[in-house]
């Protein structure tokens, strides 16, 4: 997979999460309590599987190197993700405010974004 496919990819899915998350919100509001309530609150969830199978399938196309850096950006990201989330979650007890779970995937995609770069320097 070549990087400008993969980015069309990548965009076609963000674009069909961000439909799915707008169409979702504005027809959650007047939908009655139910199963239909439900299906539309999981609308953006296909979306992201979709999105995840890019990413899958664009990691299992790099070469070794590659893979090394993803490997170890992840292993930041999920190492920095749990760290922040875990103290947060022990401050909520003394007071501070209830965070949604939608905080966890950015910062993890914040920590790998990180871990991406310092691989790259440490590499290059």
């Amino acid at each position: 997979m070549t990087h400008k496919r993969f980015f069309l990819e990548l965009l076609l899915a963000l674009v069909g999460y961000a439909a799915a998350v707008l169409i979702s919100g504005q027809l959650l509001a007047g939908t009655e309590p139910g199963a239909g309530r439900v299906f539309l609150a999981l609308l953006p969830v296909p979306p992201m599987v979709a999105l995840a199978l890019v990413v899958i399938r664009y990691l299992r196309r790099l070469d070794e190197m590659a893979r090394r850096i993803h490997l170890e950006a992840l292993a930041l990201a999920f190492v920095g993700t749990a760290l922040l989330t875990f103290a947060y979650g022990f401050l909520e007890t003394t007071g501070f405010p209830k965070l949604s779970m939608f905080f966890v995937w950015p910062l993890m995609g914040a920590f790998w974004a990180i871990g991406c770069v310092l691989g790259l320097r440490r590499y290059a």
